[in-house]
């Protein structure tokens, strides 16, 4: 039996959760079909459940004298029980509060027995089974004089890594592989010296392994299957307990250094999955008004990972937003960038100025802060890079793809270089759109990294267990010549001219730059293009070795600092006759041949008369005429060239050379 009786009595709508206050606690939840909600209290065992007297359209609410902190506690909401139609009600499945910023246990289901359990047709009670939500209280953290850096887009550039992967191998740190690593000064030292202005983490949310994954023995790494979108993944953390205050030491010590953490969010699916999977959350409160569900009861499965969250139902629009605005207040979180973002603005057509991001642009918390998209989902009509509303930056997959084949494949399309290096105006000059709103990258979590991008032709992802067939199967990628790791040295070096080209038009075209972790010291997956469910050393950064620098991460660091130079990278603003001129190897304006020539693949790039940038897309030498002036080497990638007073340039290989005008300053 519980130490004292609890009593339940009328409460507030708003706000949803568990609100605590000196007096106990007020619970709300939304379901616009249930019947009846009753909350769960736990003590021990023993349960007591308080039917919810207070209901205000779908919000069913009541409060709870004398409940602290700590108190764990869960939903029960009665329904039908109807898939065919939609509903998936069942009061003998524990349910945890969507608005949960703490969660007690972690459900276990690596096989059928198990996920039984947590079926929507189960029949028993697995209340023993199921985690609890918990009350939390008012944070103690101090932030000191913590400031958000608000870096100007035109002078961003991002780091994508993962909390532990990224901190793992890190040479000599006590607690590796957490939010206190991350927070470590010699973690930091290195994001600021490489020059880097944002951390931009993936999925922090707690989140689950796949019943499948679980069955296998695997678990998922990236974490993009989110659980809770309030509370922290405590598995991340030095002690499991503290994870909250953990990730906020580690916001606070990047803030100081006055770099940004963006946070890599999933609000287009959730950890339940399709029919077959768990009812843990959304499915049991209300399936119908938490996701897509078609005539007949079958999800729409625009997310590709079972079932899709209908973010244009206004409870559940709120919830998101409340999310986000919660971890911008409470932790501080410089912007968001999210995952399979098309899904926002389903309608069920992608629609731009639809209810999730007309709440986000009318919220004063999130308005000012970083909101990037990727632009896709896998449903009819997903793609819709370059149509996101202000104030959303987006991943720029065409980028990607044609300064891949630029370079990699050699495509000659000197077009398609100058568009993506220019900003993707094509896409993006619209609408008073600047140019940072292209968020540029070469690789990404998903796919190749670089290294890997110039070693295999094909993926090698025999270690996920779907025999090899999960993946991208066109990663316009190139071994030069041997599969893979090699000794041959003429095979690594033009590996590393191709490499160094790729960085260089990433970190000195106009956009907002996204390097991927590790790639800056030739980070390698084996070829594994799909790591999601490798927690282990394939996908943890393989550091070098202590004393010893990649050759890549000097060149990074240079052309970072470069780009930092040149002001009409930092001004975010679309180039034209007047800043930039396009010049052939003779030093004269392109000609419509020579765009049109694909075996030209050569050129020159004038920046406001002072930045003269030598374009050879060729494994072979390149002479070239340059402009009037007096030209000084500022940044190359090798010293495999010859530069004389005569006014020309003769260089050896692939790559791109930089060159700054004395006369001008």
């Amino acid at each position: 039996m519980f130490a004292k009786t609890w009593h339940i009595q009328a409460g507030r709508p708003y706000p949803m959760g568990a609100a605590l206050n000196e007096n106990g606690a007020n619970f709300a939840v939304f379901s616009l079909n249930a019947e009846k909600v009753e909350l769960c209290l736990f003590d021990g065992s023993k349960e007591i459940r308080l039917p919810l007297p207070g209901r205000s359209g779908s919000v069913f609410y009541g409060f709870v004298e004398g409940i602290k902190a700590g108190q764990r506690y869960g939903f029960r909401v009665y329904g039908q029980n109807r898939p065919d139609s939609g509903t998936a009600f069942n009061p003998q499945k524990l349910l945890i509060d969507p608005y949960s910023k703490k969660i007690a246990g972690k459900p276990k289901y690596a096989n059928a027995e198990e996920m039984a359990w947590f079926h929507h047709s189960d029949g028993r009670d697995n209340a023993a089974l199921a985690p609890k939500s918990v009350v939390t209280g008012k944070s103690t953290f101090d932030w000191m004089d913590d400031r958000y850096p608000d870096t100007p887009w035109g002078k961003t550039v991002i780091y994508e890594a993962h909390v532990k992967g990224l901190t793992k191998y890190f040479p000599n740190l006590k607690n590796a592989g957490t939010y206190k690593a991350l927070a470590d000064a010699r973690v930091i030292a290195y994001l600021w010296n490489l020059g880097v202005t944002a951390v931009e983490l993936m999925p922090v949310h707690q989140h689950l392994d796949e019943y499948l994954l679980q069955k296998a023995g695997l678990s998922n790494y990236w974490g993009y299957n989110t659980y809770s979108h309030f509370a922290v993944e405590p598995s991340y953390a030095a002690v499991a307990e503290q994870a909250a205050d953990e990730l906020k030491q580690a916001v606070r010590a990047l803030h100081k250094a006055g770099i940004e953490v963006i946070l890599d969010v999933v609000y287009n699916h959730t950890a339940e999955q399709d029919w077959t999977g768990s009812l843990l959350c959304q499915r049991g409160i209300d399936n119908k008004q938490w996701y897509w569900v078609q005539q007949g009861g079958l999800y729409e499965n625009w997310s590709g990972c079972g079932n899709t969250l209908n973010l244009s139902d206004r409870d559940v629009a709120r919830w998101a937003a409340d999310s986000l605005r919660y971890w911008v207040e409470e932790f501080h979180i410089d912007g968001f960038r999210f995952d399979l973002g098309t899904i926002l603005g389903r309608e069920p057509a992608f629609n731009a100025h639809g209810r999730f991001f007309n709440t986000l642009y009318q919220d004063p918390v999130l308005a000012g802060r970083k909101l990037i998209a990727e632009a896709w989902d896998i449903g009819a009509d997903g793609y819709h890079v370059g149509g996101f509303p202000q104030p959303f930056a987006e991943w720029n997959g065409r980028f990607r793809d044609d300064i891949r084949a630029f370079w990699v494949w050699e495509s000659g399309n000197l077009s398609a270089f100058a568009e993506r290096f220019s900003g993707s105006s094509d896409i993006f000059n619209h609408s008073g759109r600047q140019p940072s709103a292209s968020v540029n990258f070469i690789t990404a979590h998903d796919g190749f990294t670089l290294y890997d991008l110039v070693s295999y032709n094909e993926k090698h992802n025999e270690a996920n267990g779907e025999q090899n067939r999960d993946g991208h199967n066109e990663n316009i990628s190139y071994n030069h010549g041997v599969e893979g790791d090699t000794d041959d040295q003429r095979v690594l070096e033009s590996r590393e001219y191709t490499a160094k080209a790729l960085l260089a038009t990433l970190l000195l075209a106009n956009g907002t730059p996204m390097l991927l972790g590790g790639d800056e010291f030739g980070n390698s997956q084996r070829g594994n293009n799909n790591s999601y469910c490798q927690d282990n050393s394939l996908t943890w950064l393989d550091w070098p070795k202590k004393g010893k620098k990649h050759v890549l991460q000097h060149y990074v660091k240079a052309l970072i600092c470069l780009r930092k130079q040149i002001g009409l990278l930092n001004r975010d603003q679309w180039w034209d006759d007047q800043c930039m001129q396009w010049l052939n190897t003779d030093g004269q304006a392109m000609s419509d041949q020579c765009w049109h020539n694909r075996g030209i693949k050569t050129m020159q790039v004038l920046i406001d008369g002072k930045w003269l940038l030598l374009i050879n897309a060729k494994r072979s030498r390149q002479l070239f005429n340059l402009p009037q002036g007096q030209w000084k080497i500022s940044c190359v990638p090798s010293e495999k060239y010859n530069y004389g007073q005569n006014g020309q340039c003769e260089v050896e290989h692939m790559g791109i050379w930089v060159l700054r005008n004395a006369d001008v300053s």
